[in-house]
């Protein structure tokens, strides 16, 4: 199945959105851009799918999970996938000692301050009481953000699309997969040039301009490093974007 043959449910327009990494004005605006294309153009049904990687590096990382928390909340079309940088977090919340450093080195401060909690200096010494630390932004993380955060899926389905954060293991069926794969492959994946009888729609590789293949769609154009936010729109074997740019 590749791309322009492959088609999303009868009557279903589907919207992709790529890694937002805080960058919450953006994907407001997004979100305003996506309604707007509903009005213009009305569908049967409609989904929005969130590729993952919602927090760190970027400016609003609270302000990002809040708004997702309670978009999913109130519309069951609002579908978010977890990303590598997402499961940061709650290994974090989990297991501090374990994930506090791989965590810190990949762009967490903002996502603590974000939530108003300060990284002590000596953190970037290697000198730190990591539980202390991951004690206080559980603290600080409402019970609703934390909620969401430890219950997003890995992938979604629709039609002939599979939603993932990184991609898939070739080879391997979608219903098999390894979740490990799903949020951090890259090159097996990216390089692989077959059927995998579905069509993946992936971030976690940033591009400067949508990745487009016929076996899948990188989607993360960086809107965190000063790209746009990119979404894909797919409607029955027709596909295009709606692009939201750095403010």
């Amino acid at each position: 199945m590749f791309l322009g043959e492959s088609r999303t449910p009868p009557g279903m327009r589907l919207y992709a959105i790529g890694d937002i990494h805080g960058c919450d004005t953006m994907l407001a605006e997004m979100h305003d851009r996506i309604a707007a294309d509903l009005a213009e153009q009305p569908a049967e049904d409609h989904r929005i799918i969130h590729v993952g990687d919602y927090i760190d590096r970027g400016p609003d990382c609270a302000g990002v999970i809040g708004r997702l928390a309670r978009l999913t909340a109130e519309d069951g079309r609002v579908v978010c996938l977890v990303g590598n940088h997402d499961s940061f977090l709650i290994g974090f919340l989990q297991d501090p000692k374990s994930f506090g450093e791989i965590w810190l080195s990949n762009g967490a401060e903002p996502t603590l301050e974000s939530y108003g909690v300060k990284v002590p200096h000596a953190l970037f010494g290697g000198v730190t009481n990591f539980a202390a630390l991951a004690e206080r932004f559980a603290e600080a993380l409402p019970a609703v953000d934390r909620k969401f955060m430890e219950t997003l899926p890995f992938s979604a389905r629709f039609g002939d699309y599979l939603f993932v954060h990184a991609g898939i293991r070739p080879g391997v069926p979608p219903e098999a997969q390894d979740p490990h794969d799903l949020i951090w492959i890259r090159k097996p994946f990216l390089e692989d040039k077959s059927d995998h009888g579905v069509v993946v729609i992936h971030g976690h590789t940033p591009v400067d301009v949508p990745d487009v293949r016929l076996n899948r769609v990188d989607i993360d154009t960086g809107a965190v490093y000063g790209g746009p936010l990119t979404c894909l729109v797919l409607d029955g074997t027709d596909y295009r974007f709606l692009r939201v740019q750095q403010p």
